[in-house]
């Protein structure tokens, strides 16, 4: 079945079996003009109407599928959370030791190039924790959320 309705009046709808062709916009056209003549027409069409400003009306996607579309996402934002998380555990403890190094830069005391040297190479260890910290922070947030979508997915209807 396929509707079609018109841009003068949306509220007329024409109903004609199969779909969008050519045959069923001229069935639609032959309704119409049943309508027009039995007066039934809330408005008047201007000469020249033809079946190619019929215009179609689709049924609005259901539901479901945006349903569906919310739990992938909310799947794919736990998945992150996840790798965001093993990635923070991994470096932390690296991290904090060249954080506590961090602290011999604003002391008195001497050090040696070795020891800078360390902790250069160390601030890339740094900065790639502190990173990817604030990723999983950030990520947390947002799995709260998804963390209800799903919830209300696996909820069984009672």
């Amino acid at each position: 079945m396929v509707q079609y309705t018109l841009a003068q009046s949306p509220e007329v709808i024409l109903t004609v079996s199969g779909k969008d062709s050519p045959k069923a916009r001229d069935k639609a056209m032959d309704q119409l003009m049943e309508q027009m003549d039995a007066g039934e027409l809330p408005t008047e069409l201007e000469e020249g109407f033809s079946p190619e400003q019929l215009i179609e009306v689709k049924e609005p996607a259901t539901d479901t599928t945006s349903d569906e579309d919310a739990v992938t996402h909310a799947v794919q934002i736990l998945s992150n959370l996840a790798t965001l998380k093993l990635k923070v555990q991994e470096s932390r403890a690296e991290a904090l030791a060249v954080r506590a190094a961090v602290d011999i830069l604003f002391t008195d005391k001497s050090v040696s190039e070795d020891e800078v040297a360390r902790l250069k190479d160390g601030f890339k260890v740094l900065k790639t924790f502190a990173q990817a910290n604030l990723r999983y922070q950030e990520a947390r947030s947002r799995a709260e959320k998804a963390r209800a979508v799903l919830d209300q997915a696996l909820k069984s209807p009672e």
